[in-house]
């Protein structure tokens, strides 16, 4: 059915397009049977995954970025996403960059974004989740406000941690989104181990007072070089947290089949789908050969079928994240990684 609904969806400008979509998936979560029309599945037995101490149903979660205020938790997870990823949060509510700041690539099969956090604030947040239904692993993407100066950013990581804390099952510290100014530079060594040990220095009180640990894992960017990724694994080891994330998207505008005038006259943002899909991989097997397991990838960049999952996932990724695969694709996407997965281990 979703190959019905897509070019209706296409019709309109990206971002209506998705309120639409969200609030006919909320609608439908609460009528029994619907969401299967659509290709929305529960994970097959066989296809659990347990890192971090978690486990989670199936391999595919929904990545950052898609329900930033944790508005759509329930209707996620009956499409049969293993988690969703909520954010990125902020401590303050900001409206983000101005419109027009979504743009699809049909041709490549692609999106380029500068949202640029656009959230309530992680109060909203934490208030939504406190009511969510259990049996879901959600995690919270932290991130700072943009007129929050880099050298105080860490007290922006930090209040979104504390106040998200008892109500998600993992965080993930995003320092790696192009659209917010001077972000990236968080990447490098010295300022993200600073950040991450004060992360993990207040998760050792809480364990210790309340008996209650988070996993941390670290969003990095495919746009760095392999000596910057060997410091992102020295930082990772150095600083006591679980993995990375890998990856966010692009400013790369290699190899695309859009013509070159239309996606200059779209300008900056980020660049996600199936061109990113091989540089994203690259990076996941290079972190897997410097970062061991029980250290944990996320895989995420460019997976729009079950092959393109199982490739992630044989490069050394533990879970996938999916983003612009579903907005091409549909949810008939996770069902059929889901049943991938299951597969392989019967």
């Amino acid at each position: 059915m979703y190959r019905l609904l897509r070019p209706l969806l296409f019709l309109l400008n990206p971002e209506k397009a998705h309120r639409l979509t969200f609030r006919l998936l909320d609608l439908a979560a609460h009528l029994p049977g619907l969401l299967a029309l659509v290709g929305g599945r529960k994970p097959p037995k066989g296809a659990e995954v347990e890192v971090m101490g978690l486990r989670f149903p199936g391999p595919v979660g929904l990545a950052a970025g898609m329900d930033k205020d944790a508005k759509h938790v329930r209707a996620m997870a009956a499409l049969g996403f293993g988690h969703v990823e909520v954010g990125t949060l902020t401590p303050r509510a900001q409206p983000g960059n101005p419109r027009p700041r979504l743009f699809r690539l049909l041709a490549d099969e692609a999106l380029i974004n500068r949202m640029g956090f656009n959230n309530g604030g992680v109060e909203a947040a934490v208030d939504r989740l406190r009511h969510r239904e259990p049996g879901v692993i959600v995690g919270g993407n932290i991130g700072k406000n943009k007129e929050t100066p880099n050298e105080r950013a860490a007290e922006d990581y930090v209040a979104c941690f504390t106040a998200l804390y008892e109500v998600v099952d993992y965080f993930v510290v995003n320092v790696s989104s192009p659209n917010t100014p001077g972000l990236r530079e968080l990447q490098d060594k010295e300022p993200l181990l600073a950040l991450l040990q004060q992360l993990v220095s207040i998760r050792m009180e809480r364990t210790a007072a309340h008996g209650t640990f988070r996993p941390i894992l670290l969003k990095i960017a495919p746009d760095l070089g392999d000596a910057q990724l060997v410091e992102v694994c020295e930082v990772v080891r150095a600083s006591g947290i679980e993995g990375v994330v890998a990856t966010n998207t692009t400013i790369g505008r290699d190899g695309l089949r859009t013509p070159a005038e239309e996606v200059t006259a779209m300008g900056a943002g980020g660049l996600s789908g199936a061109p990113v899909r091989a540089r994203s991989t690259e990076v996941v097997r290079f972190l897997r050969g410097h970062l061991p397991r029980p250290f944990v990838i996320i895989g995420v960049g460019g997976i729009d079928s079950a092959d393109a999952a199982q490739e992630k996932l044989e490069a050394g990724a533990d879970l996938v994240q999916v983003y612009t695969g579903l907005i091409y694709r549909g949810p008939a996407l996770i069902d059929a990684i889901n049943k991938r997965c299951a597969s392989r281990r019967r």
